[in-house]
């Protein structure tokens, strides 16, 4: 069987924002779970497999998006300004990508005939917490039900929790807290700490993201977050007890109204049910190896700008 065959035997899923922390994880849970998987993202993901197809591009195209759809049976939806406080001071750029960006995808899979269209939405729609961010994302969930109202296009809605792993950055919260304690032998947080997070490995959250295209999860509004809440303080404390050497930890007062404290549900959209796997990596397991990703990226930083000749310009 020649390669082209191969792919047309299977089942194709898409990926917009496949090349992000969350995107890239679902991308190889598709990959493993027998899908040839189409990669979409404004340039070329770094962690694509041999057996993926890479397609750069931009949401905000729709033509680009309908010819990278073309053939899908599956597409999922991680493009966006994910970072509630980026999204807090870019409130046009937050409904753009988040709201329009989304209605370009979920266009593209009309026209395609995709017969499972899965959008990363948050728990934050249950909050009024998460100014721009969250109002983006119900706005969103809004457009993908009326979707499937009008044309009958099949969906999920995953609303994610406090997620956490490899491939992360500082925009992450586990990420931060990890990298500062390596790095500066201290952890900071903007809060008293005693804030409540349900925090799930960015792995078993793409596992879920794949599981939820059984036919019995079809429509469905699904609560994808960790087993159980932990106060913030008692994470960072986990993370300086784990490492070797003495950590301390601050508490800067802050008004952060854009977080929420202990639980995001005020606001009441459509219920979603909570969706857990049986087996799934423990919080202290899964910070250990999240320290190795961060002591590799640094050592392989540190060794490359010993090789590399400095090329500072000292102009005045």
């Amino acid at each position: 069987m020649t390669k082209k065959s191969e792919v047309m035997s299977k089942k194709i899923a898409i990926v917009f924002g496949a090349g992000g922390f969350l995107g890239s994880h679902v991308a190889e849970a598709l990959s493993e779970a027998g899908y040839h998987v189409r990669l979409f993202d404004t340039k070329p993901s770094l962690y694509q497999r041999h057996d993926q197809e890479m397609i750069v591009g931009d949401i905000m195209n729709l033509d680009q998006l309908v010819e990278a759809t073309k053939g899908a049976t599956v597409a999922y939806n991680f493009a966006a300004i994910a970072d509630i406080d980026e999204a807090h001071n870019k409130p046009i750029e937050t409904a753009t990508i988040n709201v329009l960006g989304n209605m370009h995808a979920l266009e593209a899979a009309r026209q395609a005939g995709v017969q499972r269209f899965v959008f990363a939405s948050s728990v934050y729609v249950y909050s009024e917490s998460g100014s721009f961010y969250r109002a983006s994302k119900q706005a969103a969930e809004r457009f993908t039900e009326t979707y499937h109202d009008r044309y009958g296009l099949e969906y999920n809605i995953l609303r994610y929790g406090s997620l956490y792993g490899r491939r992360a950055d500082k925009r992450n919260g586990i990420y931060r807290m990890l990298s500062e304690a390596v790095e500066q032998h201290t952890i900071t947080y903007r809060g008293s700490g005693d804030a409540l997070r349900e925090y799930i490995h960015v792995e078993d959250a793409a596992r879920l993201s794949v599981q939820v295209l059984a036919p019995e999860f079809a429509n469905r509004h699904l609560i994808l977050t960790g087993q159980e809440k932990l106060r913030i303080k008692d994470v960072m404390t986990m993370v300086s007890e784990i490492l070797p050497w003495p950590v301390t930890l601050h508490f800067i007062d802050a008004n952060a109204v854009h977080h929420y404290e202990a639980t995001p549900y005020a606001f009441q959209p459509r219920i979603g049910r909570k969706l857990v796997l049986n087996e799934h990596v423990d919080l202290g397991q899964g910070l250990l190896d999240c320290l190795r990703d961060i002591h590799q990226n640094l050592h392989q930083t540190k060794e490359e700008g010993e090789a590399t000749p400095s090329t500072t310009d000292n102009r005045a």
